[in-house]
């Protein structure tokens, strides 16, 4: 226990907190768009698995992490539009079919996969580096791998957030898609087509969660597994919640559950002394806490929520 906390401690732990954050930030940034248009897309875990499939199947076919990118945004397309026609055009259950469909992911994913490496694909895929300029400002104390040696995802999912924020607030679509999501007759009395913008928003959401996907796969990991995703599509719909909706609060809360699963990363690998069970479950639990309105109770919910227009 002695010393456990040092400089490369927290530079190590900065670093990975970053790193970590991508992914579900990402997903969590395309869920405000579909929530805030009244659909609540829980089939997002479900993309991102297969998002990270795509990924892995266009790097590992191409020998490039940039066609796998391409790929699993194809992937998060064509699942946004099979969950938006569910959503909003059968106007099923959004809880149900967004259950329905993670399970069905999870066996497609697993198969697809299987297939492939029997027919000669590599296990492994090339990955996304940090460019050669990011190097040496890598080296400086603290913050330096934190801040400069990232995967260029990163720093374009930090730069989606200011966009989203912007698009949101700024622009007749988004005005569009709030508006729709607060008072859907309202909207389609004035005019603004309320089937168009909420598949707008749920595919927007797909395709997010289908690159979230694909930063775990050419970024983090370089390996598709069945368990790749671990629940990081739940956590990105808690983090919508703690970041009450909006872009910007949601790229901080992701930052905070980046924060905590490198934490517990971290604390095993300095041998805390607790199980690592437990430690595994921290960031979990503090989505658990979210949802439940520890951090604060949020009055800025979508009025219209998982309502659908009746005619």
């Amino acid at each position: 226990m002695d010393n456990w906390v040092d400089v490369a401690f927290f530079t190590t732990w900065l670093a990975a907190s970053v790193r970590l954050a991508g992914p579900v930030m990402l997903a969590a940034l395309g869920e405000v768009l579909s929530e805030r248009a009244g659909v609540l897309n829980i089939g997002i875990e479900g993309v991102i698995l297969l998002g990270a499939l795509g990924a892995y199947l266009g790097a590992a076919g191409s020998g490039s992490a940039w066609v796998g990118l391409l790929a699993a945004a194809g992937v998060g397309l064509v699942c946004g539009l099979l969950l938006s026609w569910m959503y909003v055009s059968a106007r099923a259950s959004q809880v149900v079919t967004g259950i329905v469909f993670n399970l069905l992911a999870l066996g497609l994913a697993s198969f697809v996969y299987r297939q492939a490496v029997a027919a000669g694909f590599s296990e492994s895929v090339p990955m996304l580096e940090p460019a050669a300029w990011q190097q040496d400002l890598a080296k400086l104390p603290l913050v330096g791998p934190a801040l400069f040696g990232q995967p260029p995802l990163l720093y374009a999912t930090l730069g989606l957030a200011a966009l989203a924020s912007f698009v949101l607030y700024r622009t007749r679509f988004g005005l569009s898609v709030r508006a729709v999501g607060e008072n859907p007759r309202a909207a389609d009395a004035a005019g603004i087509s309320v089937v168009k913008t909420r598949y707008a928003g749920v595919l927007i959401s797909s395709v997010a969660a289908a690159l979230a996907g694909a930063y775990l796969m050419v970024c983090e990991v370089g390996l598709f597994r069945d368990g790749i995703v671990s629940g990081q599509g739940f956590i990105a719909l808690a983090i919508v919640i703690l970041g009450h909706w909006s872009p910007g609060r949601v790229a901080l809360a992701a930052l905070l559950f980046g924060a905590a699963d490198a934490l517990q990363l971290s604390l095993q690998l300095r041998g805390w002394g607790l199980p690592p069970q437990v430690l595994l479950a921290f960031p979990y639990v503090l989505a658990l806490l979210a949802i439940c309105g520890v951090f604060g109770r949020s009055t800025r919910q979508p009025r219209a929520l998982m309502q659908p227009l009746e005619n």
